[in-house]
């Protein structure tokens, strides 16, 4: 008899729905008409995290071809480690064999930045957690700001660098040679934008609005359904010109309230499935430590790399929310890996 199917994301979804509801893994079973240790395993995959990696053999590369490696990543520095091996036209070598071999060679660094949680945080992202664990994610629209410059992000660019190479010297001019700040959205499979703020603009409360109202109203909002706009979720973090009294007055003229504007944890980057969009497009964007000499020419960057996108990667960030939460119930409200 041939394996059956994995869970679908829709079937995901509804395990978390009956899970809120007090159903029993035997009775979601039935609802579902999956085999119940099918279900059992996904609840426990969900609460324990991913299980620790089991290290297989790696594969033999030929010396000649080391040689090539250790060449290539003396005269790439910050290159990830598929680009070095596709320099030297070796294929079919997989990322931890790739890696495996470079850290015998060479070293890779990246400094890590989170906002620090204290016990309030951690309570009001377990109370946020429990509130939407009954949501369905499908209507929510992610949305974020990001500021990309010239030579990206300090402390950010990072890659294989040859044992007794020296890092290249990038070109650092002051506060990175300005920079241009991109606002959009994520619902479902659908990208929302990007849209560019006005450079010199800082955004405020009422410059905030004002930009909604040019962009995401004008350009994709009006042209949507009723039976849409009443079922849209719109998220916004905690940023001053988000959560203050003249934005969220402002939202419920829109229609926007209540209900519709869903309520957002502090210090909660981890659980907005669009920080993940941001490190696809600087990934794109920046890699191999490309710069750019201004302003039209790294935002054209930034339109050609969300073009990128397709639908199945947003499906997926969209999708893994149910995860997301259940991970915060799980660490008590503790960071959670994106």
């Amino acid at each position: 008899m041939g394996q059956k199917k994995d869970l679908t994301g829709s079937e995901k979804s509804k395990i978390v729905r009956y899970l809120a509801e007090g159903c029993s893994s035997l009775k979601i079973a039935k609802l579902l008409k999956r085999d119940h240790r099918t279900i059992k395993r996904f609840i426990q995959n969900s609460q324990q995290g991913r299980k620790k990696r089991v290290e297989k053999p790696r594969r033999k590369i030929t010396a000649h071809e080391l040689r090539k490696v250790k060449r290539a990543a003396a005269k790439m520095p910050l290159a990830t480690s598929l680009a070095i091996f596709q320099s030297c036209n070796i294929t079919g070598v997989p990322k931890s064999t790739r890696c495996a071999i470079l850290r015998d060679m060479a070293k890779v660094r990246k400094a890590e930045r989170r906002p620090p949680l204290n016990k309030t945080h951690k309570l009001k992202r377990q109370d946020w957690a429990k509130k939407y664990l009954k949501t369905g994610f499908s209507k929510v629209l992610w949305t974020d700001e990001m500021r990309v410059s010239l030579d990206g992000p300090d402390g950010w660019a990072r890659g294989w660098i040859g044992k007794g190479q020296r890092a290249p010297v990038l070109l650092r001019r002051q506060q990175g040679g300005g920079g241009v700040l991109v606002w959009a959205g994520i619902i479902k499979d659908e990208l929302v934008g990007p849209f560019r703020v006005e450079d010199g603009v800082k955004l405020n409360s009422q410059s905030y609005c004002q930009f909604l109202e040019d962009t995401f109203f004008k350009q994709w909002y009006r042209k949507k359904s009723a039976s849409f706009k009443k079922n849209m979720i719109f998220m916004q973090d905690n940023a001053p010109s988000h959560a203050s009294k003249y934005s969220t007055a402002w939202l419920a003229r829109k229609g926007i309230k209540e209900e519709k504007l869903m309520t957002w944890p502090p210090c909660s980057p981890d659980l907005n499935p669009i920080e993940n969009l941001w490190s696809i497009i600087k990934c794109e964007i920046y890699k191999e430590g490309k710069q750019y000499i201004s302003l039209n020419s790294v935002w054209e960057a930034v339109v050609a790399a969300a073009r990128n996108v397709d639908g199945e990667q947003i499906k997926t960030l969209t999708e893994s929310m149910d995860g997301r939460l259940l991970s915060v119930l799980a660490k008590k409200g503790g960071y959670i890996g994106r």
